[in-house]
């Protein structure tokens, strides 16, 4: 079976948390990709929310968990790019139903409002839920904007 390809991104806020967060994913058994940032001085969250967007709408990266101090910014960013869901999560069943009943693709995290222990269970239940489908999948089907 092939290995799930996960990217994650931050900015200077989610930076200490992304860095464990990327040790916490390797342990998990998935491949993780680090689209920055890369310290903690302060930086421009779309400057990297795009690039992982991208990423993961195109198929490259299976999954995305983004950071930053509230996790709106990073969510509002990932959010500009067709086929992407992202969820702002919380808790571990914001988690969940964000996967489950959204089918969710990027996970955004608040950095400055959980804690480590909280970050690894919201983590772990985004990447093992699955989409239920069913009654979900023809609202999932009316999020995208089409064209007339």
């Amino acid at each position: 079976m092939k290995k799930r390809r996960i990217a994650i991104a931050s900015d200077h806020a989610g930076f200490y948390l992304k860095e464990l967060l990327i040790t916490f994913i390797i342990k998990l058994k998935y491949e993780v990709k680090d689209f920055g940032s890369s310290g903690s001085e302060p930086v421009d969250y779309p400057d990297f929310g795009h690039p992982l967007a991208i990423a993961v709408s195109s198929g490259e990266y299976d999954l995305g968990i983004t950071i930053c101090g509230s996790g709106n910014g990073m969510n509002m960013t990932v959010n500009k790019h067709q086929g992407i869901r992202g969820a702002l999560c919380w808790s571990e069943e914001t988690g969940r139903l964000a996967r489950a009943h959204n089918d969710a693709n990027i996970c955004s995290l608040p950095g400055r409002f959980i804690n480590e222990a909280e970050a690894y269970l919201i983590v772990k239940t985004f990447l093992e839920t699955e989409f239920e489908g069913g009654r979900h999948k023809p609202r999932i089907d009316k999020i995208s904007l089409k064209m007339y």
